[in-house]
Parts: C-alpha cells; structure tokens; sequence
C-alpha cells in the first residue's frame, strides 16, 4: 500500500504515498485527533480549508458513545462525520494506560470501567476489530498493551508478550473479512533495546499493512525517547508504512522523519490551543526560535499573556487562512480573557495549519536533499 517516491541522501527521511480506501496520501503526514468523530472546535470544514489529509479517531470513547452499531447505521464513520478523506483509528490499548486506574488487563482482555458512567466493559483484540471494522475506518491498529514509560523492565517484558498474542488475534480476525481496510501491528519494548528487538521480530513476523512504534513518549525521559528510536526506527521494514504514535513536539517529529517516520499524530496542536499556547514560524534570530532544519525556526506564544492586549498585527499574517490574517493578536488575547468559543477556534485553527504547514515543508526539504 505504500509507494517509495524518494530517500534522502542526507538521513533516513523518505518520501512516499501511501493508498487507502479513501485516497492515497503523500508521506510524511500528520493526523490531527478527532477523538469523538471531531477535532476540538473545528468542523470538517475547517479541516478541508487547512489541507487535512487524513484524522485519527479514538476507537475506545467511540464504542462508549455513540457506539459503533449506530455509527455502522450510519452508514460509517466517514458519512457520520462528513469526512470525505481517509481516517486511522486507534485499537483502544493506548486506554489501557491513560485509564489505567479504571481497567484491569487479564489474558484474553482488558476489562474498563466506563468513565462516563461506571458500567464495565470488555475489550478483546477481536472485539477491538470488529469495533473498527463496524467503523469503516481505512486504517485500523491491532490492540496493545501500552506500559508506562517508567515501568520496570519486567512489567514492559510481559506488555511485549501479551501485545504479541494479541497481534496475532487481531491478525487472525482482520484477515477472516478480507475488506478493504489495513491493520498496522504495534511494536513496544519501551526503552530496552533487547525487548524493541524482540518485539519488532515477532510483530513484523506477520504481514500487517503497517508498522507503528507504541510506548514512547509515556513518561519515560526525552532522551531516552530519542536513543531507541533512532535505534529501531530504520529496522522497521522499508517497504511497509512506518508510523510512531502520539508524538510530538515539532523539532521531535523533523527528528523523527530523519529516522524514516512516515506518519505522526499528537494532541499538543489542540490541547495547545485550548490553553492559548500557539505555535507560529519565526526567524532563527527571534528570541526563544527554536531550529527545525536549515532556516526554519519556530516559536510559541501564550495569546493570554498581558503583552499582546495591545498587539494590533495579525494571528499570523502568513496564513492561508483568512480568519488568522484578518484577526489581530490583540483580539484573540480578548477572546481568551472573556473565555468566547471563538478564541478556541481560531487558536486551533493556527497550531493545525502550522503543523500541516511543517510537514509540506519536510516534505520539500526530502524532495531537494535537504533534510
């Protein structure tokens, strides 16, 4: 499903298109997160204005409300929400250890506590794919266990073990329906080289569409994130999408690609702007820039600090969006100070399209050998 276009000669950094049911899609990219069939304070619109092209929906708050059978109903995710492009779904085992005080992990399963109304629920590597299935989504991820960052060697040996088993259900389950849509495996480990081998043997072992790197960016210390996956990251199969979940920070992800990541996805460009944190491109010279690669520099701003209540210029007088060039700074800080709606708006609307706009520039910089 995935065609190499171009590797740099510079670094593992790679160009690609990757085909799905919904239109192919040009590799390196970013997801934003529609954890309920939505980005926060964003519509499809919006999405489609800003170049999305593709989102990342939560399989678990999804099975909760409003459950796939109405979903399917629906006549699929895609229709539910309007979404015309293609959409990832997560398996539910990224839960297992943001909800670890509400489930339970057993053999077959996890057993969770709903968060919205304490009713218990079963998820099983099966159910998981079926979930997704009834969903529609064009990528679908096997269920795992994620450990904390943090946990002990042992703790992280038995989460490999049982992630494996569960692959290899999910992949039995997936290959029974033979429908259009992928399933990526999930390979963890943690920070041991030793279990990221491991794990990376067994999960490649099996013909999954894709390849993703679970368990970073858990707790466990930045620089230690960075060592193993610069150290597993070229060992994934090149002929095969490479996908590294929930990262990250904009210098993380130009790391990341230089290690031959195809496919990102994180919550910090809307979780960012809730908080009125935007992140805007500035000149290596501005104080705080922070380099990406050659000139490209970035800076990030809190929009509620007292400075910008009289900062007439625009949000960003570079965008492509008119909201960001026709509303001023200063106007925004007074949105989030009278806590309007559209403060949030327009703040996501600036962290989504400088992270889409970062990777068309990666892309760029891959395509002339400059990464």
């Amino acid at each position: 499903m995935l065609t190499n276009l171009k590797k740099s000669n510079k670094s593992g950094a790679r160009l690609g298109r990757l085909k799905t049911a919904h239109g192919p899609i040009k590799t390196p990219f970013f997801m934003p997160i529609a954890t309920k069939a939505a980005v926060k304070n964003l519509s499809v619109e919006d999405l489609n204005c800003l170049g999305a092209p593709i989102i990342l929906a939560n399989t678990y708050h999804l099975y909760l409300q409003p459950g796939e059978k109405l979903i399917k109903k629906a006549g699929g995710l895609h229709k539910f929400m309007n979404w015309p492009h293609p959409i990832l779904t997560d398996s539910g085992g990224y839960q297992v250890f943001s909800l670890s005080k509400i489930n339970k992990i057993k053999a077959d399963g996890v057993e969770f506590q709903s968060h919205l109304d304490g009713s218990k629920h079963f998820l099983t590597p099966e159910k998981s794919i079926q979930i997704q299935q009834d969903l529609g989504s064009d990528i679908m991820m096997a269920f795992d266990v994620c450990p904390a960052g943090e946990a002990k060697q042992k703790i992280i040996s038995e989460a490999c073990a049982t992630t494996f088993d569960w692959a290899k259900r999910c992949f039995k389950t997936w290959q029974k329906t033979k429908k259009k849509q992928q399933l990526f495996g999930i390979i963890q480990g943690g920070i041991y080289k030793k279990l990221r081998d491991q794990s990376l043997k067994q999960i490649t072992g099996l013909d999954f569409s894709g390849f993703a790197i679970g368990g970073l960016a858990v707790g466990e210390e930045r620089k230690d994130m960075y060592k193993i996956l610069e150290y597993i990251a070229p060992k994934l199969p090149e002929n095969k999408p490479r996908y590294l979940m929930g990262l990250g920070r904009p210098e993380e992800i130009v790391f990341a690609v230089k290690q031959g990541i195809d496919m990102f996805d994180c919550v910090i460009p809307t979780r960012e702007a809730r908080h009125g944190r935007l992140y805007q491109f500035c000149s290596l010279k501005q104080k705080g820039a922070i380099k990406l690669f050659d000139n490209l520099a970035y800076q990030t701003l809190n929009i509620k600090n007292e400075k910008y209540k009289m900062e007439f210029s625009p949000i960003d007088k570079n965008s492509k969006n008119e909201l960001l060039r026709k509303y001023s700074k200063s106007y925004l800080h007074h949105l989030f100070k009278t806590q309007e709606g559209l403060g949030l708006r327009l703040a996501t609307l600036n962290n989504l399209e400088f992270y889409l706009r970062l990777m068309d520039q990666v892309q760029g910089a891959i395509k002339n050998d400059r990464l």
